[in-house]
């Protein structure tokens, strides 16, 4: 199993801002799960402590193998999600491992 874990900076500043990017990645990423084969779950989560060094909200994936993952990057509906999330993010950092 690998576990897919993104972490964005977001272009918003203000709480109210943040709270409406963080659901708007939320509802283009985790329906995903439902929708291409491979993963075993998705969750997206706003950070909620040490906000002046902490990164704004992540995505973490479970997927049944790099396979698996790498259909999740390229499947159509995932580059679809994604480009909401650039909508919103000013930064990104990524680390993919093997659970």
């Amino acid at each position: 199993m690998i576990r897919h874990i993104v972490t964005w900076k977001l272009k918003a500043q203000d709480d109210a801002g943040k709270a409406d990017a963080v659901a708007a990645i939320a509802g283009a990423l985790e329906p995903l799960v439902d929708v291409i084969p491979g993963i075993q779950s998705l969750v997206v989560r706003p950070n909620v402590a040490y906000f002046g060094s902490n990164w704004d909200v992540l995505v973490m994936g479970d997927y049944d193998s790099l396979d698996a993952l790498e259909t999740y990057m390229t499947h159509p509906d995932h580059v679809t999600a994604a480009a909401v999330v650039r909508e919103h993010a000013s930064d990104r950092a990524a680390i993919d491992f093997e659970l």
